[in-house]
């Protein structure tokens, strides 16, 4: 299964990176789980699951290569729509710091991830992680 190894292959990153991968796991997909009577929470763990499903198709054709970031293309309009909805979380509600930490650590995510589809576009095309046996 692709998305297995997938996941295999993203843990043998360096651990200061699978560190900041499980961060946004966690704002991205666990917690969403607890605010599915949201529509927050929807549209974050649905723009998760469908980022996921993009970058494991480009991992399936060309393997674990920095244009896997353009996965979380759909994270964009995510972000600027959670800005808006700040107003309607209570002011130092957990829910509010959730929708505070989506948004800044998916943000980071989209810096990070602009600058690896740049330098795929500029030519560093090949696989960075080898798939484990």
């Amino acid at each position: 299964m692709k998305g297995i190894d997938f996941l295999r292959t993203m843990l043998t990153l360096s651990k200061p990176w699978v560190g900041w991968v499980m961060l946004l796991m966690m704002v991205s997909m666990v917690i969403p789980l607890f605010y599915l009577g949201t529509l927050e929470g929807k549209v974050v763990l649905g723009a998760f699951v469908f980022g996921a499903l993009i970058q494991i198709a480009i991992f399936s054709a060309k393997g674990f290569v920095r244009l896997l970031g353009i996965g979380h293309i759909v994270w964009v309009p995510m972000v600027a729509w959670l800005w808006t909805r700040l107003d309607v979380a209570p002011a130092s509600s957990l829910f509010r710091y959730w929708l505070l930490a989506t948004i800044v650590l998916v943000s980071l995510s989209l810096f990070i991830d602009a600058v690896d589809v740049i330098r795929y576009l500029r030519g560093e095309r090949d696989p960075y992680l080898e798939t484990p046996a």
